[in-house]
């Protein structure tokens, strides 16, 4: 994105990428049907960003979700909104969109550079900064008066994005916050599930279930893994967990099992007198509990709790779930952490480094899964495009 706005006005831009292909992030985000954006309100959509909405803000008001989808549109590829509120290109692939893309950028006489493993930035002369490339013929170095640097976070570092580079802009003067797994699984404390459930139930969904904790409320589903949960409404949470496990060790998330029915149905439920039908069957008549939602119950409650009907209707609105860990960071959707805005210029632009530029999730925000963190990324993409063409074309 950097690129195209920058060729847009004339600069002469060259792409240079550590993989054998162009996009292999973007393809992955595609692989289930590529969630572009998102076509809630504005006030709605920013507010994901958290603590950087103010930053992230002014960037979404230039080039947001309807600017995104006007852009797809441009390319030949036409979107449509999904029954989550969530925007899909028609063909649900990233493929047809990311080759018309190419295709307009070399049209555009941008210069694609395959196999380029950035390994060092350094201070060049004359403002100039100096980028060492390993490649297969040897070591290449090229310098220039705009760089954007676009090297992504520490998630799947497989396709690229290892987070090498937060050393080597650390010991140039740049602030790097720690990269932190983001919209990641988390696991529960040792010895872990029971045996018993994680044979019968790992890979299984909780449909139609909430998560709750301080500065956390939301519907949703999730699925229970080997080592603990993931899955989308996790996803969302996983930043107020993450920060909880930081501070206290462990997160306690309360699961509510029936967030359609309200407590003091369940507990009336609960309490019906049941004959001689088994505690299950009575869950699973009155109140639809049964399979992994039933399993979870006994999972994490003490025995003697399913002999008090008013304990167990509590826990089924409110079911404590610890955890203890977020998994490996190069399992993560995404990162948290990365270089400050603090750090930058209103163009992404480094204060340490002028004529380096920043965007994409090598900057520290995070957002949820849902189209945040895609059109995030085009938008930084287009700021420090636009910033960097105006440091070498002056008049832009």
């Amino acid at each position: 994105m950097a690129a195209e706005a920058a060729a847009r006005v004339g600069a002469q831009v060259d792409v240079f990428d550590a993989m054998p292909s162009v996009g292999r992030k973007f393809l992955l985000a595609g692989k289930g049907g590529l969630n572009l954006t998102h076509s809630e309100t504005f006030d709605r959509f920013v507010a994901r960003y958290g603590g950087r909405r103010d930053r992230i803000e002014p960037m979404l008001r230039r080039f947001g979700a309807d600017q995104l989808r006007d852009w797809a549109a441009g390319l030949g590829i036409a979107t449509f909104i999904g029954s989550s509120g969530r925007v899909f290109p028609a063909e649900m692939k990233a493929a047809p969109l990311l080759r018309a893309w190419l295709h307009r950028l070399r049209a555009q006489g941008v210069r694609f550079h395959m196999r380029h493993r950035c390994t060092a930035l350094e201070r060049g002369e004359d403002g100039m900064a100096m980028l060492r490339f390993a490649t297969p013929g040897g070591e290449h170095t090229v310098s220039s008066r705009a760089v954007v640097l676009a090297l992504g976070g520490a998630s799947w570092p497989r396709l690229g994005s290892d987070g090498a580079w937060a050393d080597w802009l650390s010991a140039l003067g740049v602030p790097v916050a720690p990269l932190r797994p983001s919209n990641c699984g988390f696991d529960v404390p040792e010895p872990g599930w029971t045996d018993h459930f994680r044979s019968r139930f790992a890979g299984h969904p909780m449909k139609n279930v909430a998560l709750a904790m301080p500065g956390f409320a939301q519907p949703g589903e999730f699925v229970v893994t080997a080592t603990g949960v993931e899955g989308s409404l996790v996803y969302a949470a996983s930043a107020a967990i993450r920060d909880a496990i930081a501070s206290h060790g462990h997160a306690v998330v309360q699961v509510d099992l029936l967030p359609q029915r309200d407590a003091a149905f369940v507990a009336a439920e609960v309490a019906r007198p049941r004959g001689s039908r088994s505690l299950a069957t009575h869950l699973k008549s009155r109140l639809g509990i049964d399979g992994v939602k039933a399993a979870l119950l006994h999972e994490l409650l003490p025995r003697d709790v399913f002999a008090d009907a008013a304990r167990l209707a509590a826990a089924i609105k409110s079911l404590p779930l610890t955890l203890s860990r977020a998994r490996p960071i190069e399992e993560a959707i995404s990162t948290a952490g990365g270089v400050p805005f603090e750090a930058m210029d209103d163009g992404l632009m480094l204060n340490a480094l002028p004529g380096v530029f920043c965007a994409g999730e090598m900057l520290d925000w995070e957002a949820p899964t849902g189209g945040y963190l895609l059109t995030a990324c085009f938008a930084s993409g287009q700021v420090a495009g636009e910033a960097a063409a105006a440091r070498v074309i002056p008049a832009v």
